[in-house]
């Protein structure tokens, strides 16, 4: 586990802790998917022994309201913020804590790193390219890569350089057609061949995946496109 001072943004808040430990009412920690949300609000709630909530935003409005009734000091973990509409009524009762992602406090990936692998047993020095952002879900990204180096061999996929677009023409729907690829390829390659993380990242159902694969290829798995693109691509190369 990784001590609360080295959390990614801790010296933004954790100057607030005897803040946090003293406050009467309830706390609601939130963040994104992998910030550690889990880990400080099970650290607040042990030490504030007002009882424990996680993935708070999953429950009920009324379920929401009567725990909080039972627990006037309990620590609420979530990944909405409290002012999203269907958790603002209890939430706006807590004294809330955001926790930042990887992202903005980028010093902290290398330390993180090192804390996750020396739990892992690793000795000696790790690759750097396993501490570079952009990195899916912060923590857990991270904890997901040292698995995949540890067990697979696998470094994150930098790729080559991004191919220039072709804006020597000026074609609309050739040019869109080569970002697609540009940035469907990075996708994949950055999430290690695993298709759902790609469509997270490129924030695109299964499907629109699916299809944007066949137009363009997987890199990782050494699919080849099989589809021409839609038609405004080829009347454009017929042209």
């Amino acid at each position: 586990m990784i001590p609360l001072e080295q959390m990614p943004g801790a010296g933004r808040w954790s100057g607030s802790i005897d803040v946090l430990l003293a406050h009467p009412g309830p706390l609601w920690v939130h963040g994104g998917l992998g910030t550690g949300v889990s880990t400080v609000a099970a650290w607040l709630a042990e030490r504030r022994g007002g009882g424990l909530l996680d993935d708070a935003d999953r429950m009920p409005a009324a379920d929401l309201e009567t725990w909080l009734l039972a627990h006037p000091r309990g620590v609420l973990g979530a990944h909405l913020g409290p002012e999203a509409g269907p958790v603002s009524a209890a939430a706006c009762r807590c004294l809330a804590l955001g926790l930042d992602p990887l992202e903005d406090d980028p010093a902290s990936v290398p330390v993180c790193l090192a804390l996750m692998a020396q739990a892992e047993g690793h000795a000696g020095p790790l690759p750097p390219t396993l501490a570079a952002l952009p990195c899916p879900g912060s923590l857990t990204g991270v904890r997901n890569r040292l698995l995949r180096w540890t067990l697979l061999g696998q470094l994150p996929e930098t790729g080559p350089a991004p191919e220039a677009l072709p804006l020597a023409s000026e074609n609309l729907a050739a040019n869109l057609h080569v970002l697609e690829r540009i940035l469907l390829h990075r996708a994949l390659r950055r999430s290690y061949g695993n298709r759902v993380e790609a469509a997270g990242r490129l924030g695109i159902s299964r499907r629109q995946l699916y299809l944007l694969i066949a137009r363009h290829g997987d890199p990782v798995r050494g699919e080849p496109a099989r589809d021409p693109g839609p038609n405004r691509l080829v009347r454009s190369r017929t042209r």
